[in-house]
Parts: C-alpha cells; structure tokens; sequence
C-alpha cells in the first residue's frame, strides 16, 4: 500500500511537470492547451509519451533557409510587387487579380507568394486521366524531373511510375523524388534499387533516427508536386496508390481535385520542391542554375500565388487566405473537403457569411477514412447548418478534393484540408486562383458533384443518436490534436 502511494505520488509529481511544459514552455491556443491537459489527465506518463510524439511546437525552428529566394531574383519581385499594389500603380492583367488586390497583397506580405498572370491551368477530378497526362509528361521530358508526394504505395501505380521514372533516369535525364516518412511507411526502400542504380536520386521528408521511434512523426510534408523541365507543374490533392484510381474496394471511387500548370507559377512550385528537397538532403542539395527556372512564353492568363504553410511558421498562411476568400464573399462560396475540423476563427467566418446572406455550400464524404476525424467534422458541420449553410455528403465514394471557390471569380486548390493538422502541423502548398472562367469550371464541377451527394438538413441532423453526439462531442473535445 506504501509503495502504491509513492508511486502514485511521483506519477502526480511527473503529471504536474508535463502540465507546466504544455503550458509554459510551448506557445500554443487555448484549444489545443486544453486537449493536451485532458490527455495528461487521462493518461498519466502515457500522454506525455504521446505529446513527444504528437505534440512538438516546431514554430520557432528555422528548418528552410529562406535566403535561398535571393539566389532566383523573386526577393525582387516579391518587393518590387509589394511597393507598386500599394501605391495603386501594378498592372493587373486579369480581372479578378484586380477584384481581389487585398487577398494578393496579404499572401505577398505573409508568404511572399508572388502574383503571376501568364498562367494556362489543366483541372484534373478523376485519378485514371490526372496519371495518364503526368506520365505523358514524363515521358517527353528532356532535362529533368522533380516528384514529391505525401504518399507512393508500393502497389502497381507506385510500381509503375518507378519504373517511369528509372527509364528516364537511364536516359540521362536527371530525376529526383522526395516522399514524406510517415505517408510513404509501407514503401519499401529496396523499391529504388534500379532507380538509384540509374543514377535517380530519392530523399525522406523527416525520416526516422531511430528503427520505429520518430519524434517528428507528427509534422508530416503533406504537399504533392511535380516539375518537369521548370515548364510543367502539378500541384493538388492526389497521392500515387491505386486507391486514387478508384481501385479500393473500402473507399470505392476517388473524387478528388489536381491542376496542371503551365506558366511563370511553376517557377514558385519549382522553389518550394527546391527548398523541401534540400532541407531533406544531406548529400544532394540542388543549386539554383538558371535551366530550373527557363523563360518561357506566356500561355494564358490565369493569376496564381503559389502559397505554402508549415509548422515551423506561426502565421498558417493557407488558413488565412481561406479566411480572407471566405470573408470577401458577395454570393456564393463552395468547399470540398475530406475533413472539415476548422478553428474559431474560421468558422466563426463562414458563419458570418451565412448570416451576411451568402449561400455557403460544402461537400463532405460520407465514409471516414479516419473515424475521430468524421465525428469530429459532423459536430462542427451542426454549426453551420444552424445559421444556414448547405452540407452535402458526398455518396459515390470518396472525396478527397481541397477546394474553395468564391464567388466564381477566385478559387483554392492544393493540398491543404479544412482542419487544424493542415493549418498548423503539416507542410502543405495550395494555389491560389484568379480567373472567372477557372472559377467557374470549378464552381460547376461542384453543382455536378451535387447530383452524387444527399443533402444533410439542420432537421436530420438534429435526429441523430445519443450514441453519435457522445461520439461527436468526444471527437470535438480533441478536434485541436487530431
């Protein structure tokens, strides 16, 4: 009985130790103070085992050495933008570039994403046609590629770009691929033997130090990007694995939203594969040679800002953007996302413009990929449907897609999910859009979507289960550390 109160004892001494660390010692919101606090609670000793693992504040780390932007000139136009916005003297080539000058203006100021607007942009929502263009593209580059994604699944599709990707490599062309440790840990290394033998180069976004032990693990590059000869760019929401073809038979069809970009933007995703690359390199850094960046002629005239976000930057870049987009809205905005767990400060904006009169309109999945996910997303939905937001669940698989349209002017696709992980502990790239016509297509393609969806009414939602709101609140409850 003694020893039982020692050890009790010195688990309340340990528990009061790591509740002053959550405290004190990391700079964190309120939300998520609290939900670490209740883990301690909960789970003494184990929960700080989880919060080394899951809880790290990497704010304060420089891990990018953003001095780089000086050695590509866009420092200058970065500033050179700045000034001219400011005093009403840019030349806006684009319409809705001009509409939106503030949203512009911010990201330059917070991101420094430059604005371009010779840009022709490629929508991709369906897996089978989005490979299909990325391998044709591949296959006819002449200098170099540039791959990164979240997740490569060591399946057919995965199998087959490899196998891409070492022929061109034999060629000569020189390719280099990054892939995140945790979203890529069913991917066996030995899967690169030829491709490393034929000179290609692969580098792990934050591999583990230790055989199954990573204290970064919850800082994941969620980002996805490809650059073929600093002509063609990728950016968007799908991963390489057959499940992204419609292949799995949990998740069913895969619906989800990829651009292909061709224009001075992909010199920005050029930039931002540069820095990821060589922040997880230790032996193959690239240097910024002029054949990265080529000049090229205009091929359309869709604005873009290339705008990225990570946790080792206090200002979720991303968010804000959404945030401004949301909050300039006159008439309609549309999401589509997997999950959707956004802060106070984010839903208290699409709140404001339901009640402001603007038709919000949102499209979820109806199957969880990530159960405490979906229960905590249906309880935030209930607020929206309560000052009159349109929720639809979509039911012909599953939807991955990261979108935001305003207004059918602007838009937001990339990689970044409506939720506190994105927002704040995953490296993520979105870009933003300024061009009617994209907008539009975009904003149609939801209304499209509309026809495989259910609508969820305020009614329906609020006959749900006990069981289902214990599950929501609880999910709620630790929303901020999901």
């Amino acid at each position: 009985m003694h020893l039982t109160t020692i050890l009790l004892g010195i688990i309340f001494i340990l528990n009061l130790i790591f509740a002053t660390i959550v405290l004190f010692l990391e700079r964190r919101d309120a939300g998520t103070t609290w939900a670490w606090l209740l883990v301690l609670f909960f789970i003494p000793i184990l929960g700080f085992i989880l919060y080394l693992l899951f809880g790290q504040n990497l704010s304060r780390r420089h891990l990018f050495q953003w001095e780089d932007l000086k050695k590509t000139g866009f420092e200058k136009v970065v500033s050179t933008q700045l000034a001219e916005i400011h005093s009403n003297q840019f030349q806006f080539r684009n319409p809705a570039s001009r509409n939106n000058r503030d949203l512009i203006y911010m990201q330059l100021m917070n991101n420094q994403a430059y604005l371009s607007e010779d840009n022709a942009v490629d929508l991709f929502i369906d897996g089978r046609l989005k490979f299909e263009q990325l391998f044709k593209d591949i296959e006819a580059a002449n200098e170099y590629i540039h791959l990164q994604y979240y997740i490569i699944k060591n399946d057919r599709l995965g199998k087959k770009l490899i196998e891409l990707l070492t022929k061109k490599a034999e060629a000569g062309i020189q390719v280099r691929v990054l892939y995140d440790e945790l979203g890529s840990r069913s991917l066996p290394k030995r899967l690169f033997k030829n491709f490393r033998a034929a000179g290609g180069q692969v580098e792990v976004f934050f591999p583990s130090k230790l055989r199954f032990i990573n204290l970064r693990m919850n800082f994941r590059n969620h980002r996805k990007l490809v650059i073929i000869d600093g002509k063609i760019g990728y950016v968007g929401g799908f991963n390489v694995g057959d499940e992204y073809l419609g292949l799995n038979e949990r998740f069913g069809y895969w619906r989800d939203t990829h651009l292909r970009i061709q224009g001075k933007a992909v010199d920005a995703l050029q930039t931002r594969f540069i820095l990821d690359w060589n922040q997880a390199s230790r032996k193959y850094d690239i240097s910024y040679v002029p054949n990265l960046f080529p000049k090229d002629v205009p091929h359309g005239n869709v604005g873009i800002q290339i705008v990225t976000s990570g946790p080792d930057s206090d200002l979720e870049q991303i968010k804000n953007g959404y945030i401004k987009m949301i909050l300039t809205a006159k008439k309609n905005v549309y999401i589509q996302t997997p999950y959707f767990i956004p802060d106070a400060s984010l839903l208290d904006a699409l709140r404001i413009a339901c009640l402001s009169g603007v038709e919000v309109n949102i499209m979820i999945p109806d199957k969880p990929d990530h159960p405490f996910v979906y229960w905590a997303t249906m309880s935030h939905i209930g607020r929206l449907l309560e000052t009159g937001a349109h929720v639809y669940i979509y039911k012909k698989g599953f939807i991955h897609a990261k979108t935001i349209v305003v207004d059918k002017e602007i838009a937001s696709v990339g990689t970044a999910n409506i939720d506190v992980r994105s927002f704040k502990l995953n490296f993520e790239v979105n870009a933003f859009l300024y061009d009617q016509t994209l907008a539009e297509k975009l904003a149609n393609i939801f209304i499209e979507d509309c026809n495989d969806c259910q609508l969820l009414t305020l009614e329906e939602y609020q006959r749900r289960p006990l069981w289902i709101r214990f599950k929501e609140s609880i999910s709620r409850l630790v929303s901020p550390i999901l």
